[in-house]
């Protein structure tokens, strides 16, 4: 049995259906997919949350057919709104001409220490995962420091960007993850599913046995080889494995020891001018390179997929660290918005917006990339045991299920 059916969920119960075990997946929501879930309304796709998927994680490309996915990448870097008013773009200079280090001018640092940072970007790149998870660890910020790159291009360039990655603005998140993290941005561009995020733990689901996932099922109570849920009272199994969000295996699995959990806001508008006036109309991930407002990213999800926006508009993503959606806090991201995207925005339309109380698990260091699945009886799947991603979801779950057969004599 698996509770939840999040991507963790979904990847083990797909493991050991591959192995001829019959598997009941309890969810309390009502769809699969956890906390990747897009709503859609009125002809507009709202992913909960900002997020992304990278082909270029291992896990991923291993289990998910991208191809039917029908990805959309984001543009191959960054646009880093400077504070006299210039958009600069910092990307791969392999795939665009002119998006590299030295365009971004004296103002962020010394071409020492660009180098100094392409070289540490390019060491985690060519490195492989389980290399990078023996470094000693420290927090990014410390690393960073070590490598030699200067306070000015770490406060104004690296911090923008990863704030929104770490949903933290100290850079005191394990270097062990930002590696992780700037080696994915090497090898793969994050992209989008032209039907949404939640086109990913479907497509997992329609990969199961019929009457596999059984919906609108709370379990409140876990025993050793049952689990009592709200409506259909104690449902029995040989194995157990917990794969809810943090704070949900905390309450079921009493002594669990979970991270603490990162909170984030994510607000959607519709823009009322052309798409073509918000980053030349390509798919760009602003920052702002002072931080001087709520957000830590804003980018045009429909210049990324057209699928995101019907009749041609254009629906801009945006999202700030915390848990906030009040209309002061709006206020204030539609000021920050003008700022960064330099046109008016006090017309734009606000649809929703998503305040997200535990986004990520927090990996401050010391870190163990993988941490104990066996809680008991339980074993116990989530980004919290790995690291907070897709990636990380889904390889628990396949370490879930790997020991479950383990413990069924069946692997």
């Amino acid at each position: 049995m698996v509770i939840g059916a999040g991507l963790a969920g979904l990847a083990a119960a797909r493991e050991l259906s591959l192995a001829g075990v019959e598997v009941l997946v309890l969810e309390a929501g009502d769809q699969v997919g956890g906390r990747v879930r897009t709503d859609c309304i009125d002809g507009l796709r709202l992913d909960r949350g900002f997020q992304v998927h990278n082909p270029a994680y291992p896990e991923a490309s291993r289990i998910l057919d991208h191809e039917a996915l029908q990805l959309h990448p984001l543009a191959a870097g960054i646009g880093i709104r400077l504070p006299d008013g210039r958009l600069m773009r910092l990307g791969d200079p392999r795939k665009h001409l002119g998006w590299g280090l030295r365009a971004l001018g004296p103002s962020t640092g010394s071409p020492a220490a660009k180098a100094r940072l392409a070289r540490y970007v390019m060491h985690a790149a060519r490195q492989e995962p389980g290399a990078l998870q023996q470094e000693p660890d420290i927090s990014s910020r410390a690393a960073l420091t070590q490598a030699g790159i200067s306070d000015r291009l770490i406060d104004h360039l690296l911090a923008p960007f990863l704030s929104g990655v770490f949903l933290e603005h100290d850079l005191a998140t394990s270097r062990r993850f930002m590696d992780l993290v700037l080696r994915s941005f090497v090898h793969g561009r994050p992209s989008l599913p032209a039907a949404g995020m939640q086109a990913i733990p479907e497509q997992l689901h329609a990969a199961l046995p019929e009457q596999t996932v059984r919906l609108n099922s709370t379990v409140v109570k876990i025993h050793n080889r049952s689990v009592v849920t709200q409506d259909d009272g104690r449902v029995r199994a040989s194995v157990v494995v917990l794969a809810t969000d943090a704070p949900a295996a905390a309450e079921l699995a009493p002594g669990l020891r979970v991270p603490a959990g990162r909170a984030v806001t994510t607000w959607y508008h519709l823009a009322d001018c052309p798409a073509d006036e918000l980053a030349g109309g390509q798919p760009l991930l602003l920052v702002d390179s002072d931080q001087s407002g709520p957000l830590v990213n804003s980018v045009v999800v429909s210049n990324a997929a057209a699928s995101y926006a019907s009749q041609g508009r254009v629906l801009v993503s945006s999202s700030a660290l915390g848990h906030d959606d009040s209309s002061d806090a709006e206020q204030a991201v539609r000021v920050h918005l003008s700022q960064l995207y330099a046109v008016p925005t006090s017309g734009w339309e606000l649809v929703r917006a998503y305040p997200i109380p535990y986004a990520l698990p927090a990996m401050e260091p010391p870190f163990a990339v993988r941490k104990p699945i066996e809680h008991g009886s339980l074993l116990i799947a989530g980004d919290h045991r790995e690291t907070g991603s897709i990636q990380g979801a889904l390889v628990s779950g396949r370490r879930a299920a790997r020991r479950a057969l383990q413990l069924l004599d069946l692997r």
